[in-house]
């Protein structure tokens, strides 16, 4: 198993489990006074637990089998130079976290560029603040603009020149924006153009290189609008350009076997081994009325001239599904059928995406929830790949084996702590179920002087979802309260734990599943749908829809004790 280095850091707390201790306390202090500045200046943030899981891009040197970049969905850019088993955090001192791409000078691995802003678009999801670049593999970083365009989603750099880099800007999206498309830069980010813009409704979903001749790009738009309850994806914006003056010019692609009518999001690839295969993924709505438009039936579209001409060879949704959280493609640098899709399952095909066979997922694919891959141009066998439940290494194709590692990265929905001493922390962590672990450990410093930090063997589940509330009885904490959604929940999921026979049980307020349109639901629960223990009464627990809940008996049964508290809009 590998281990991280524990230089102290606050990007990475922020999104993993911490807590802080000081390290003395003034003798002038009174009780109940509010600490002054300089007691908060002897805190000290340490990363306690537990492991972590989203990454969201990943990047290698070509021909280094030891160098990776891992950048995390909110946890800032961990590097590895010994082929995954020590990794650093080498983005900490940065004010942004949320990582949306990576990528490294073909030509000079030292030059190293990072595009912020999570671009694996759900219900909770972290904005960027432009792109950074490094001359010094990663040691140091330098933001270079394009601060307003929220998330960049990929970056590719001229295969001999480092300082020319196309990047592709899908915008904040929850609304109208300027700062949308493809962006380049010319000398080495001191100055930007946006070269390609559709409107304000439309960012860039994906971009690709000929690396034989980089004057010829290809990128995908994406008309995309965020709201708090749902998207709207895909419209006349939305398609697939070409460039072949290096990215100056752009030029929107249509008929020759393409879709006619409206699609959504648009993913691209482009072969080494034979540049003029193209392959595109397309949102499409498979015949059914999608935003007012019959959509064309569809998944993955091929070219085997450069662009010119296209045949749609996949239908299959596991090629594409959810692609607002996935839709992603590679192929295989020394051959141009076999091609890889990252989706929710890792998929596979040897035939040019005609046939599409998918891994199984925890056995030979290499995580769950794929985001992102990197293949070494120099040799097809070494790959990796970045998910919901960390990255993964493999040297062999990914046919034999996986590394499949992770870092302090978890993302974190709530914190809460029992009366114990020393106490315990509680958490719900996206991707995972609610977690206890302690605040301290025996085994957290080693004789010699070793600080490994608090195992993640002590750490362990309690129930409950990802999104919710982990809330100890503040009376009796060997009985813990969990709500939450996802890894198994769905909304109005609520948990009564008990410590001492690591065992749980569901006492949700109404037993049918809370999913489905809200104006067929009895009960509408949030994502983080609200818990709290009354301070007078411990047995007494509250928690809310569009009303507020009660029980006083464990869960056995509930009350509504409040009106719609809500504008009740269905």
């Amino acid at each position: 198993m590998s281990r991280v280095t524990r230089r102290a850091c606050a990007t990475s707390v922020a999104v993993t489990l911490a807590w802080m201790a000081a390290d003395s306390t003034p003798a002038h202090a009174q009780p109940g006074a509010r600490p002054s500045t300089a007691v908060y200046g002897q805190l000290r943030w340490r990363s306690i637990g537990p492991e972590g899981n989203r990454v969201s891009a990943v990047a290698g040197v070509p021909g280094d089998p030891l160098v990776y970049y891992v950048g995390a969905a909110s946890g800032g850019i961990f590097k590895t130079s010994d082929g995954g088993q020590y990794w650093e955090p080498i983005f900490d001192d940065q004010p942004v976290a949320s990582i949306g791409s990576l990528a490294v000078a073909p030509s000079d691995p030292r030059v190293v560029w990072a595009g912020t802003g999570e671009g694996k678009i759900r219900s909770n999801i972290s904005v960027g603040q432009g792109i950074y670049k490094s001359t010094d593999a990663g040691k140091t970083w330098t933001l270079m603009g394009l601060e307003r365009t929220g998330r960049i989603l990929r970056l590719v750099i001229h295969p001999q020149d480092p300082d020319i880099v196309v990047a592709c800007a899908l915008g904040h999206a929850y609304g109208p924006q300027p700062e949308r498309g493809v962006f380049r830069t010319v000398d080495g980010g001191k100055t930007w153009s946006r070269v390609l813009f559709v409107d304000e409704n439309t960012g860039c979903s994906d971009v690709a290189i000929d690396t034989s001749n980089p004057r010829v790009l290809f990128a995908g738009m994406w008309q995309l609008e965020l709201h708090t309850w749902g998207r709207d994806s895909g419209g006349p914006g939305s398609g697939l350009f070409v460039s072949r003056d290096g990215g100056a010019t752009w030029t929107r692609l249509s008929g020759s076997g393409l879709p006619s009518k409206p699609v959504g999001k648009v993913a691209v690839a482009i072969s080494h081994s034979n540049p003029k295969r193209v392959y595109a993924l397309m949102e499409t709505g498979n015949g059914v009325p999608w935003h007012g438009q019959d959509t064309e039936r569809g998944q993955v579209w091929r070219s085997d001239d450069g662009g010119v001409t296209w045949s749609m060879v996949n239908d299959q949704g596991i090629a594409n599904a959810r692609p607002h959280y996935y839709s992603r493609m590679a192929v295989a640098p020394d051959n141009e059928n076999e091609t890889y899709f990252l989706s929710a399952s890792f998929m596979t095909s040897i035939d040019g995406g005609e046939t599409i066979v998918t891994l199984p997922r925890y056995g030979d694919a290499p995580g769950a929830d794929h985001h992102d891959m990197w293949i070494d141009p120099t040799n097809a066998n070494r790959m990796i790949v970045g998910h919901d439940l960390g990255v993964a290494i493999s040297l062999n194709r990914g046919r034999r084996a996986w590394n499949r590692l992770r870092l302090p990265i978890a993302q974190m929905y709530h914190v809460t702590v029992d009366n114990q001493i020393p106490y315990y922390v509680y958490g719900n962590r996206q991707d995972g179920p609610s977690f206890r672990g302690p605040s301290n450990s025996r085994l957290e410093t080693l004789p010699g002087g070793g600080a490994p930090g608090i195992p993640r063997a002590v750490w362990h589940s309690v129930g409950g979802g990802e999104s919710g509330w982990a809330t100890p009885d503040p009376v009796d904490p060997n009985v813990v309260w969990s709500t939450g959604s996802g890894s198994g929940h769905v909304g109005g999921i609520v948990v009564r734990y008990e410590e001492s026979r690591r065992m749980f049980r569901n006492v949700e307020v109404w037993p049918d599943q809370a999913n489905g349109p809200a104006a067929d639901l009895k009960y509408r629960f949030n994502w983080t749908m609200p818990l709290t223990i009354s301070p007078h009464d411990a047995n007494t627990i509250y928690v809310g829809s569009q009303h507020v809940h009660r029980t006083t008996d464990g869960g056995q049964s509930w009350q509504v004790i409040s009106p719609d508290l809500t504008l009740n809009d269905k």
